[in-house]
């Protein structure tokens, strides 16, 4: 399928989607977002896509949303606005496969929210990120108040959100923001080998650990642990477990075929 915004490609197991908006920095306009929303439509329950990279073009990953768009907007319009990005982000977030940001810019407003929907994020030295938004008379809309805080922690969050600031690639791993960081030649070398990487691994394992990670963080230890236990259980109904286990006690490397 054809795109005017996205680039997408399927290539051993490993998706790769690029917001491919160079000459907007790749703002996130509505219709950047019915397109990411179309993608997500071909990978959600598609076995043969195991591993999601999500990056941008040009020398940004996403400088924001589309404030051309939004600057026309009333109360109830940004609402809804905001209610679309974060419904395409919820869907990213919890989409069974894995997924990576591959940072290579600017990820401002809009575009830090992105990558803070995903599993975690790698970085290029040049990538700067930032919920600007305070500087414009408005917040984050698209989740950021909550994902930012859940992932660099209470006060840092504030203090990203409340003064605007924009952070280097170095800072945003020294707060825990981003995973790794890598010279920008190399950062889309990485993030496929690390894809490639999980692509290797057992399908209902990948998916059961995201989602007792997901699941549990939310509630108390006792009852996160309890959902691990219920996700260990799930994994020993896979074919893959006995490869796995199989494998293991052969001294040979396991071929992981996914499914039930």
């Amino acid at each position: 399928m054809a795109y005017e915004t996205l680039k997408y490609e399927l290539e051993d197991g490993v998706g790769i989607l690029t917001i491919d908006r160079p000459k907007a920095l790749n703002a996130l306009s509505p219709r950047v977002l019915e397109e990411f929303s179309a993608v997500l439509d071909g990978v959600e329950g598609n076995e043969e896509v195991r591993v999601l990279i999500v990056t941008g073009a040009g020398k940004a990953f996403v400088a924001g949303a589309d404030i051309s768009v939004m600057a026309k907007f009333d109360s109830l319009e940004a609402k809804r606005f905001a209610l679309f990005g974060q419904a395409i982000l919820n869907r990213l977030g919890s989409l069974a496969q894995p997924v990576i940001a591959a940072v290579n810019g600017f990820a401002l407003g809009g575009g830090c929210e992105l990558a803070l929907a995903c599993d975690f994020i790698y970085a290029s030295e040049a990538a700067k990120f930032g919920q600007p938004e305070i500087n414009l008379g408005v917040i984050p809309g698209f989740g950021g108040t909550q994902r930012l805080a859940r992932r660099v922690g209470l006060a840092m969050a504030k203090e990203l959100c409340l003064t605007g600031d924009m952070i280097g690639a170095e800072e945003a791993f020294r707060i825990g923001l981003v995973n790794k960081v890598f010279p920008a030649e190399e950062l889309m070398a990485a993030a496929k080998k690390t894809a490639l990487g999980m692509a290797q691994k057992g399908r209902v394992s990948l998916r059961e650990a995201k989602t007792a990670i997901e699941q549990g963080i939310e509630t108390d230890l006792a009852k996160a642990c309890a959902w691990e236990a219920d996700r260990f259980g799930i994994c020993f109904a896979s074919p893959d477990q006995k490869e796995g286990m199989t494998a293991f006690l052969e001294k040979r490397k396991p071929e992981f075929k996914g499914g039930f």
